[in-house]
């Protein structure tokens, strides 16, 4: 049963991917742009179920853990893409690679300011570091359109 569900999430993962990415050319934006957004909100969705519960019951270390501790993991992958190619991954990154790369670190250091700091003021119901990643990544995905183009 594991196995059938298994090669049902690998199945539909390529067809979302293909389409998804045959989507965004048809409206002239790159693959990496669907990859970076519309993937990528999908793939976190046990991250964000994992965090409207966990401040639910009033748990915000779980939902804290969980996001750093994927994003300590992620970099992880490109030691076992290593291993597998038999050739070292992160110098054939592409210039996109590297840009999201450093969105990625750059938020992350936002957020680890806000851990530190614990800004009390709040607008929106958001604290300032949370309103300076939004903005961080909307400008960063901005960017992201424009080299991947």
């Amino acid at each position: 049963m594991f196995g059938a569900a298994a090669l049902a999430t690998l199945v539909a993962g390529v067809i979302i991917e293909r389409s998804g990415e045959e989507f965004f050319a048809r409206q002239g934006f790159s693959g990496v742009l669907f990859g970076a957004t519309v993937l990528a909100a999908a793939t976190s969705l046990p991250e964000i179920s994992t965090g409207l519960a966990s401040t639910k019951l009033g748990d915000c270390q779980l939902a804290v853990s969980d996001i750093f501790g994927g994003n300590a993991f992620l970099p992880v992958l490109f030691l076992l893409a290593t291993v597998i190619s038999g050739e070292p991954v992160p110098p054939a990154a592409h210039d996109t690679d590297i840009y999201l790369t450093a969105l990625g670190i750059i938020l992350t250091m936002v957020h680890m300011a806000g851990l530190v700091f614990r800004p009390q003021r709040q607008y929106a119901r958001m604290g300032v570091d949370s309103i300076t990643a939004i903005v961080i990544y909307l400008i960063g995905i901005a960017g992201l359109a424009t080299i991947a183009t």
